[in-house]
């Protein structure tokens, strides 16, 4: 259905490296972005590819990996986590505590947030986990 406006041109494809191509995903999961090589500062990392400079990648700052984590288990688990059952939730917290979120200030309290549960109830999954693993070791 036309509206009587012109059809816009297509805007040219933006050109990037293709390791940009090949590494935008796990930017994507890890939070960081690519930058112009010409924009990169002494904190951003240059990828080189057939010994020269291709790509600049800047990581995020620690303060957003935890909403990170809690956005990619939302999506893994297909609803908000608040919405969760109970055992949805200890696997969350599992999850979670495999990778290092409770080692973030404030960790449990966002987290409990997050699953809409206490703080108390955090603990308790993170505390049955524990005995449970000092039973089955190796498991």
């Amino acid at each position: 259905m036309s509206n009587g406006n012109p059809p816009r041109p297509a805007r040219p494809a933006r050109e990037q490296h293709p390791l940009a191509d090949a590494i935008e995903p796990l930017l994507d999961a890890v939070g960081g972005r690519i930058v112009a090589l010409d924009r990169a500062r002494p904190d951003d990392v240059v990828l080189r590819w057939e010994g020269e400079p291709a790509v600049a990648v800047r990581l995020a700052g620690l303060e957003s990996a935890l909403d990170r984590l809690l956005a990619e288990m939302e999506r893994q688990f297909g609803a908000p986590l608040n919405e969760l059952g109970r055992a949805e939730k200890q696997q969350v917290v599992a999850a979670l505590e495999e990778r290092g979120a409770f080692t973030v200030r404030h960790g449990v309290e966002t987290v409990a947030g997050a699953l809409g549960v206490s703080r108390f109830t955090v603990y308790n999954y993170l505390n049955r986990m524990q005995a449970k693993s000092q039973r089955n070791p190796g498991s």
